[in-house]
């Protein structure tokens, strides 16, 4: 046999196998740029969700001067924009029947807020024709609760402020962690290292597991309406986690749209943190009737007379800079 004939035969037996490989790089080249839109997408959502959980239409509901994680979050105005720009993202502004659709491939939402946290995902109700039906809602908030081997609660916030109540005195007992040590009864509460660590944790596993419940019990209800595809809790790294429980924010999840092949997963986390200039509290000290002024960080000794942004109006005003009489922790 020639050299052309083989070549010939060569080409015959192998052009459509390598047509397909051809054609296999390009669709992955396709779905590796639809994921990398979604990711951005969905990333860029929960950030803006994640700004609008401390847009508040009311002052007091602004953060304390006690703590700078003190304030409503605000989960309506957090979804909202959440999924204005998702849809916008997704190239579905304008489509509601694929916003509604979308919705099923998103199991559950978490809004951590300062003393609990919501969940966002699917509930039973009757429609106006009297027949079953599913929407997503909000749950109630759940707070951060523990309770230790001796009956004693705990309720936990996103700092060390702390709500406890001691089962054989009957007494609710509420404030900073180290201004309650010794004084309540609660062991837990005098051990500020112990205290940190089953704080973070007990935050941690609250949120995962109404999570994972809730992402379960999608699988339910998307089956009952023709999806197949299994939801679940990915695996997210313990950093993540522990951003969960430093400050406001979201998590939402994505399982199971299909691209190409296969199927889209991910989730986001975006922050809600209220980024604050320092404040400077002005007070007279009554012993001598000198004038000073403290940060916001400090636990303040005496009445707060005035507020100043900065020292140097602090110093205009006639006080002066002092250091911290008894910092509070934040």
């Amino acid at each position: 046999m020639k050299i052309t004939d083989l070549a010939v035969l060569f080409t015959a037996l192998f052009f459509p196998f390598f047509m397909i490989l051809s054609m296999h790089a390009g669709n992955m080249q396709d779905i590796r740029y639809i994921e990398m839109k979604y990711t951005a997408g969905l990333r860029t959502a929960v950030q803006d969700g994640g700004v609008m959980l401390n847009v508040n239409e009311r002052q007091e509901m602004e953060a304390g001067y006690e703590s700078s994680k003190r304030f409503r979050a605000d989960k309506e105005k957090a979804l909202a924009a959440f999924s204005r720009t998702l849809y916008l993202n997704m190239g579905i502004q304008d489509d509601p029947q694929a916003q509604a659709a979308l919705w099923w491939y998103i199991p559950a939402i978490a809004v951590m807020d300062y003393d609990g946290y919501f969940i966002y995902a699917m509930e039973s109700f009757t429609d106006s024709e009297g027949n079953p039906s599913w929407r997503h809602a909000w749950t109630p908030k759940v707070p951060y609760a523990y309770a230790d081997g001796d009956g004693n609660s705990i309720h936990f916030t996103l700092d060390r402020r702390v709500e406890g109540y001691h089962l054989s005195s009957g007494t609710w007992h509420a404030g900073w962690q180290h201004e309650l040590a010794g004084t309540t009864g609660i062991p837990l509460l005098n051990q500020s290292q112990t205290f940190e660590q089953v704080r973070r944790l007990t935050i941690v596993h609250a949120v995962q597991e109404d999570l994972a419940y809730y992402i379960g019990r999608h699988n339910e209800i998307a089956a009952r309406n023709g999806i197949s595809y299994r939801f679940d809790l990915p695996v997210i790294s313990q950093e993540e986690w522990v951003n969960t429980v430093d400050d406001i924010g979201m998590m939402a999840f994505i399982q199971g749209i299909p691209v190409g092949d296969r199927y889209y997963n991910n989730y986001a986390l975006g922050g809600g943190r209220l980024v604050k200039n320092p404040v400077y509290y002005g007070v007279v000290d009554p012993t001598d009737g000198l004038k000073y002024v403290y940060r916001s960080t400090c636990s303040v000794p005496y009445e707060v007379h005035e507020v100043f942004d900065s020292p140097k109006k602090a110093a205009e005003a006639g006080y002066r800079e002092k250091s911290c009489y008894n910092p509070g922790v934040m």
